[in-house]
């Protein structure tokens, strides 16, 4: 069900929304959370696809905050229409949509607190364009996690870089949320015999890769070994992660991505085998955040101190 609201107010928001539960629609009961999505006009299909799948696994409320592009908000009537979705066009959620014009989109936080669930986790998520300090801005104040995704900025990289300068407990970039798979290839390849020491590390992959940069510092972090500049930004091949090499006295492990959804790992004295290596979706990848309402230390520590270590000689014991 979808009821639009054009020209509203959040009291005639709240008001429809208790009118909805009364009348033996969707309920608030069993919600874990609120999810807010800041987005720009026009954008907003795609992210809640994403939520409303990841509602199945975590039921929530969604309230999506679309505002205009228009940097004179002087020169647009403030208005807010809204619109609420329950039941089949929402998932295992219920979606609330509220697109702002003019001075209406200027007060993020004013138009959200009224409509979050009490005694809930707040999760803010930027799909698109995010802000320069998301802990510090009006949605992020009110958030115990906040989602970004760097991949989806202008300049990826940097955005990274930039993070590592601002971050504060409870950030999260999607750009870490897809190494997940990596990450655990990895760490089960290198938790079987011969256990010998890590010399060397190298990372492939696409030179505007955001992913690439941080599992090259999440290597460099864990294993305190040098990591080949070069094979960082080789810019041959798709986007994203390419492969990973690890140099070892016996010789190389070698993790590299041949297809789309297919790694191939080579290993001394070893056959070479295809493993399952996808590329995440956008829900999969919204679904794993939401699994932790706690900050994520492991990545603050790799986007902290990993991402500026790689510039760094190592220290020698």
């Amino acid at each position: 069900m979808i009821v639009d609201l054009p020209d509203s107010t959040i009291s005639r928001v709240q008001k429809t929304l208790v009118k909805i539960r009364e009348e033996g629609g969707a309920v608030a009961l069993g919600r874990v959370l609120t999810l807010i999505i800041s987005t720009r006009l026009g954008d907003e299909e795609e992210a809640i696809e994403a939520a409303n799948d990841a509602s199945r696994e975590h039921p929530m409320r969604v309230i999506v905050v679309s505002t205009s592009t228009d940097l004179d908000l002087d020169e647009v009537d403030g208005r807010l229409d809204a619109q609420i979705r329950v039941g089949g066009d929402a998932g295992a959620s219920e979606v609330i949509l509220l697109r702002a014009y003019g001075e209406t989109a200027s007060d993020e936080e004013g138009l959200v607190t009224g409509l979050l669930l009490p005694d809930a986790p707040v999760v803010a998520w930027w799909p698109k364009t995010a802000p320069a300090i998301v802990s510090e801005s009006p949605l992020g104040r009110i958030a115990q996690r906040r989602i970004t995704d760097a991949a989806s900025q202008s300049n990826p990289r940097q955005s990274i870089i930039d993070l590592a300068r601002s971050y504060a407990p409870g950030d999260t970039d999607f750009a870490w949320t897809r190494l997940t798979l990596w990450r655990a290839q990895l760490a089960a390849v290198l938790d079987q015999p011969p256990y010998e020491s890590v010399t060397e590390v190298g990372v492939s992959g696409a030179p505007d890769s955001p992913s690439t940069l941080l599992l090259a510092a999440w290597l460099r972090l864990q294993l305190q070994v040098p990591v080949d500049g070069e094979l960082t930004t080789r810019a041959t091949g798709s986007s994203g992660i390419h492969g990973v090499q690890l140099v070892r006295a016996s010789g190389s492990i070698v993790l590299e991505r041949s297809l789309d959804d297919v790694a191939t790992l080579t290993q001394p004295g070893q056959p070479t085998h295809d493993l399952a290596l996808p590329r995440r979706s956008l829900r999969d990848c919204l679904a794993e955040e939401l699994r932790r309402l706690d900050p994520d230390d492991l990545f603050g520590n790799v986007v902290r101190h990993g991402v500026g270590q790689l510039s760094e000689p190592v220290q020698s014991n």
